[in-house]
Formats: C-alpha cells, structure tokens, sequence
C-alpha cells in the first residue's frame, strides 16, 4: 500500500530515535503542546468576554475591527488572510457588523470578484470606546507590558514558523 502523500508521517531517523527515548508521559494531555496553546487562547478569549459585552462584539468580530481600524479599508480576501480565517467564517461575521452599521461592503469597481470591505463612521466611533481594552486586560493577568510584548513577540515567532514549515511528516504510523 503506497502512502498518502497528504497523510502526515514521520520517518526521520531523529523522529524515531525520539519516540524511542519518549517517555510515557509525554501522552498525557498536560505534556501536549497544542492543549497548553489552545487551553490558554480560550482562557484569553473569555477574559475579553466582558469588555467588549459593552461594545456588543464577540472576540472574533473584535479582532476583524482590530484590522479594519488600522486599515479603513481592505479586500475580504486580505482580511480573512490577516485574521487567518475562511470565508465561511468571515462571511456572517461580516454581514453581522454590516447589520450593527460598523462595515460595509461592496464589489471592487476594478475586480466585481473582489469585495471591499470599509469601516464605517460608526466602526471608527466604536474604535475610541474599545482604546481601553489592552490595558484592562493586562490588568486582569497581572502582567507589565514588557512581559506581555516579550509573550506576543515569542509567539508570533512561533507563529511564523509553523506557518512557513515544510512539511517533515508523511505518515504518523512509521514512527
């Protein structure tokens, strides 16, 4: 049987040396680093649950308005790049703050493919009222904003990495 050239897999003589030095524990949930990651992105979200009840978004919708203050305006496309969304994320999230009167969206004149995507008066008012959130949320982990510069740099760079890897995994079960 001839391997999936999409299934990971893990053939490296290091791969292998290491699972053989692994010791059982690095099974268990605690040891995972993708738990660790998405137990604290969790925890991260729901602190900001209540600061932005105030200005009527959810995380995500925060975070598309994040690009939109910074920008004024962009194509879907690159927004959805730059929050690392789909489109069939993107798509209802966007048409709720259109509904709120924070964005609009209309086809590019140039490309009718593309769909601009512009904060409105609204969206930039909505802006002011959301300056203080950094800070509160500092506040709330009791962090300086020197630790949290150095968390945010370290796992932007962890980031990067992950997303411009070659691929070193074929198939989970050579190991």
């Amino acid at each position: 049987m001839q391997p999936d050239p999409h299934t990971p897999s893990c053939n490296s003589r290091d791969a292998h040396a290491y699972h053989e030095e692994a010791h059982a524990e690095t099974v268990l949930l605690e040891q995972q680093l993708c738990f660790t990651v998405y137990a604290v992105s969790r925890e991260i979200t729901k602190l900001y649950q209540p600061l932005l009840k105030a200005l009527n978004l959810t995380y995500t919708q925060y975070i598309t308005m994040l690009v939109l203050w910074e920008l004024r305006e962009t194509t879907m496309k690159a927004l959805g790049e730059r929050l690392l969304l789909d489109s069939g994320t993107l798509t209802p999230l966007l048409k709720k703050l259109e509904t709120q009167g924070l964005v609009t969206r209309r086809r590019d004149r140039r490309d009718e493919r593309s769909l601009q995507v512009v904060v409105t008066e609204a969206g930039l008012a909505l802006q002011e009222k959301a300056r203080h959130i950094p800070e509160c949320l500092l506040q709330m982990v009791g962090g300086t904003p020197e630790a949290a510069d150095d968390l945010r740099l370290r796992l932007s760079a962890a980031l990067d990495i992950l997303r411009n890897r070659e691929p070193i995994i074929n198939n989970v079960n050579d190991v």
